[in-house]
């Protein structure tokens, strides 16, 4: 486990064009195709991707033993000529890595740690006990795989050091209930954040515009997770909520409601602002990079926008 620390959040070098990416496996196997094709599109996006033969390892339904997964991931951390480190896909594993890690090789090597999904439990991991700025955004052998998989805009005003920027129109999101609040913008997969709960890593939420997304989970199980995190009182000094896109969350095609409606029943009583929809994470096209870390504003009134006040990386 990283050790804890409450030293300023540390943000790594900004990516540029032409800079090595190094490609991981924490959690769940890698088709080589799909990797082939990731690899595909970061030359594409000007990058030297780079990953190491192991990769393609399996041991059941993870991408090799935990000891491989562990020793790659530092590994890309160590590596003088490794920019930014991308992780291949999500699926299941992660949640074994952070008690296999050696501290020392992770937290004296700050770098950009870009992933969703499964990957959640190491970005808040990072971001909670080693003070790390990371990145919840597109995969290399899911998005970076397909056309129009990665929100461009929004991947490079995160990774190049843009000062101020903002997530507004085109991103999916709506208006659930209606405020503007300040935060650390922190979160991600909704299934990985109500897991950790009770664990080393347990999630830290006060003072968030906390941000949760899932894919194919149901809508009572949904409310289940919510009253989860309520009850842990993970949700008490939450500032405000913004919910991803949610992609096949629901009962039956022929529900007579909507998911909106049951994470309003849920949350309305936070009085705080709630927006739906932004497409980040397991999404239906181009994945919006957000920084885990970083202080951000939310509006929510006949639109959204969310505004990334101060940069994620350093030049």
């Amino acid at each position: 486990m990283l050790p804890a620390s409450h030293n300023p959040r540390i943000k790594p070098r900004a990516l540029r064009p032409g800079d090595k990416v190094g490609i991981v496996a924490p959690a769940s196997n890698v088709k080589r195709e799909l990797l082939g094709a990731g690899c595909e599109g970061l030359r594409r996006a000007g990058y030297e991707p780079f990953y190491l033969p192991s990769i393609v390892d399996r041991d059941l339904y993870f991408a090799g033993s935990v000891e491989r997964r562990a020793q790659e991931l530092e590994d890309m951390f160590e590596r003088d000529d490794i920019r930014a480190i991308i992780c291949a896909r999500g699926g299941y594993g992660s949640n074994y890595l952070p008690l296999a890690l050696d501290p020392t090789k992770i937290a004296t090597h700050p770098k950009i740690l870009v992933g969703y999904s499964d990957i959640t439990t190491l970005l808040c991991c990072m971001a909670d006990a080693a003070n790390f700025v990371t990145f919840h955004g597109p995969m290399a052998a899911k998005d970076f795989a397909h056309a129009d998989g990665v929100d461009l805009p929004s991947w490079q005003n995160a990774l190049s050091g843009a000062e101020e920027w903002e997530i507004g129109e085109g991103s999916g999101a709506k208006p659930l209930l209606p405020g503007e609040a300040k935060g650390i913008l922190y979160g991600g997969c909704l299934s990985m954040l109500a897991a950790s709960l009770g664990t080393e890593h347990e999630i830290e939420t006060a003072g968030t515009i906390l941000f949760m997304e899932d894919v194919a989970a149901k809508p009572y199980q949904i409310d289940r997770m919510l009253m989860q995190l309520k009850l842990a009182g993970k949700l008490k000094d939450v500032q405000a909520i913004i919910f991803g896109e949610m992609l096949d969350c629901r009962q039956s095609p022929d529900q007579d409601y909507t998911l909106e409606e049951v994470v309003q029943r849920v949350l309305s009583d936070l009085q705080i602002p709630i927006a739906f929809g932004l497409r980040s994470g397991h999404v239906s096209r181009a994945n919006i990079t957000l920084p885990i870390g970083v202080k951000a504003s939310l509006e929510v009134g006949d639109k959204v926008t969310l505004k990334i006040l101060e940069s994620a990386t350093t030049k």
